[in-house]
């Protein structure tokens, strides 16, 4: 969850530090610090809150002056943020920041305890800065390798010793992160977003690889300190993608990337009017071979998942599990050899989609991840590894990822339905035909902005809502539930619209918001009189819906029209307004919309 940079070179390393930190506070905001070599000692600043405070605090102490150092900000998981749960942890000796959880870290206090070290902070980071502490003799490397083989856990960790002004150490396990390879300055960071405007070039840190970074060169090593030749990458990402770009916020931004960013995902994988897996080996042959399908994913991801799972489903006529990647590694899952598991995330880091990933290939079954992230820990350990080249996503909110997201899942079905010989080479055709125009037909989309906003002002005070749909809307309901959610902080709750009269209809009130998705024809009458049962109650009902729909004017207050496309498909449009209600609905109450309280953009710890 945590943000890690750490900076070797001529620049003015606060600088350095607050900028990069700035570009991965999506990552977590509960508090930040930095750790700067000035006059060869090292000075901490730290402060609960987001990085502004920081800064404030800095301009009340005085900058540290310096050309070295680390940073941090924090999504807390050990200790409430405060200033002394903040990193950077340690003492005059040692510095750390990190990133993860250290599972056996009340051990390592109670060891420490009894040599005499006392404990400030709630962190459970504090107990490896002590640890390091105990057993430097001198010899960072050789330091950082003994502690490495106390600790348990997943960690990405930077690291400074005093008598070492120049130099930064880094280490990771299970957590991400990279070194940025420079011109005369050398960078480490969670995130390649964080270095792109002084450097596009990076190392990619493998598992309890340990980096000895500079200003003018960086040495790896692997756990037993022997020296390692590292590969260099090239981000693909300009400065530019990570900016706002004159919007107001990245959310709104991201949403209206959509139509480039599902024809940059999908124009490549569309051979002779065909879907085109040979990137990644997933042939017909092989496809037609797998007796089930599992989808594990979290949260955005898993509802992209969904949508998978009914379309494969009814075009393959394929078995489809999707499963929370959270609970996915506790139930024992009935996976064989024969079977497919697609890991679905954004980052390529989601913890709970790590573990499942590796279940899995334990289990014997083929594994596929879609992920956005070049590099990532998913992407690598998977079997397969299908890029969805959606750019940056800096908003924590989820926008663009799940519309790449769901592009992949029907481009699978399509050429999955094929391999299987349910449909035709014809008919495959014409639904990837049908594809390709979705970009056109979100940037139509769009154009219900106005629509969105004059909603949002209808509900903003609302004490919570219903979501209502029907087999794909309702997959949809549940991301547009999931996004109000989490950025307006209204209740709200995704129902299928037929479970209404099992016993949810009783929380519909006077005056409740209902927003009702209604895109699928061969369902629409069945849905339409759900939404006459909750407005006969009082409810106040949002339509979603195709232009093409007709329903009388008394049986809903506002209606969202989008254009009229392949049933199919829908999901593809109609989850845009869904996005901008919940923006909208959120910019209205006056909250963060990009960093919403509580939530961090990578979830990289359980």
């Amino acid at each position: 969850m945590c943000g890690i940079v750490g900076y070797c070179g001529p620049k003015d390393a606060t600088d350095v530090l607050l900028d990069t930190l700035a570009k991965l506070e999506y990552r977590g905001y509960d508090s930040a610090g930095i750790a700067v070599f000035e006059n060869n000692k090292i000075r901490v600043e730290k402060s609960q809150g987001k990085l502004s405070c920081l800064i404030e605090k800095i301009k009340t102490d005085g900058k540290p002056t310096g050309h070295c150092g680390i940073g941090h900000t924090r999504w807390a998981t050990h200790g409430e943020p405060s200033d002394i749960n903040s990193h950077p942890h340690g003492n005059k000796r040692v510095s750390i920041v990190h990133n993860g959880i250290i599972e056996n870290y009340k051990q390592l206090k109670e060891f420490l305890s009894g040599q005499g070290y006392a404990f400030e902070s709630q962190t459970d980071t504090e107990a490896v800065a002590k640890l390091l502490d105990y057993y430097y003799d001198g010899d960072p490397l050789e330091t950082i390798a003994r502690v490495l083989g106390e600790i348990e856990g997943s960690y990405a960790l930077g690291i400074v010793f005093r008598d070492f002004p120049g130099r930064v150490y880094s280490v990771r396990k299970d957590s991400p992160l990279i070194i940025g390879i420079g011109k005369g300055e050398n960078f480490i960071a969670s995130d390649v977003s964080a270095i792109l405007q002084y450097t596009r070039d990076y190392y990619l840190l493998e598992q309890d690889e340990i980096a000895c970074v500079e200003d003018n060169r960086v040495r790896v090593y692997d756990v037993h300190k022997n020296p390692v030749e590292k590969e260099l990458q090239a981000a693909t990402w300009d400065v530019d993608a990570a900016q706002k770009g004159g919007y107001e916020h990245f959310m709104l931004k991201e949403i209206y990337e959509q139509p480039t960013a599902v024809r940059t995902t999908i124009t490549p994988r569309i051979t002779e009017g065909m879907p085109d897996f040979d990137e990644c080996g997933l042939t017909d042959e092989k496809l037609a071979a797998y007796n089930k399908i599992f989808i594990v994913a979290c949260g955005t991801a898993m509802h992209a998942g969904m949508v998978g799972k009914y379309v494969i489903e009814k075009l393959a006529r394929t078995e489809v599990t999707v499963d929370m990647a959270s609970e996915f590694r506790y139930r024992d899952p009935l996976i064989t050899d024969k079977d497919l598991v697609i890991l679905i995330s954004q980052s390529g880091e989601t913890a709970d989609t790590k573990e499942a990933l590796r279940i899995s290939k334990e289990l014997g079954a083929d594994t596929l991840a879609f992920v956005n992230v070049k590099g990532s820990s998913i992407a690598r350990e998977a079997d397969m590894v299908m890029y969805t080249h959606a750019g940056p996503e800096i908003s924590v909110a989820s926008t663009k990822a799940f519309s790449v997201q769901i592009a992949m899942m029907y481009m699978l079905a399509f050429k999955l339905a094929y391999a299987k010989k349910k449909i035709t080479k014809e008919v495959c055709a014409a639904y990837i035909a049908e594809l390709e125009n979705i970009p056109e037909a979100l940037e139509n989309t769009l154009m219900c902005k106005d629509t969105c906003q004059y909603v949002a002002s209808k509900i903003m005070n609302a004490d919570s809502l219903l979501y209502i749909g029907r087999g794909l809307d309702y997959a949809l309901s549940m991301e547009g539930s999931l996004k109000l959610k989490e950025i307006s902080y209204i209740h709200s709750e995704s129902y299928a619209a037929g479970e209404l009269k099992h016993g949810t209809i009783s929380l519909v009130t006077e005056q409740m918001p209902v927003i009702a998705v209604v895109t699928q024809h061969d369902i629409m009458e069945k849905t339409i009189s759900n939404i006459k049962e909750v407005k006969a109650r009082g409810a106040k009902v949002v339509l979603v819906c195709a232009k093409d729909v007709e329903i009388e004017n008394e049986a809903v207050d506002y209606i969202v029209r989008i254009p009229v496309i392949m049933d199919a498909l829908m999901p593809m449009l109609a989850v845009v307004p869904l996005q901008l209600i919940a923006y909208y609905t959120a910019v209205l109450r006056g909250n963060d919309v990009d960093q919403p309280r509580n939530l961090a953009k990578s979830v990289t710890v359980e």
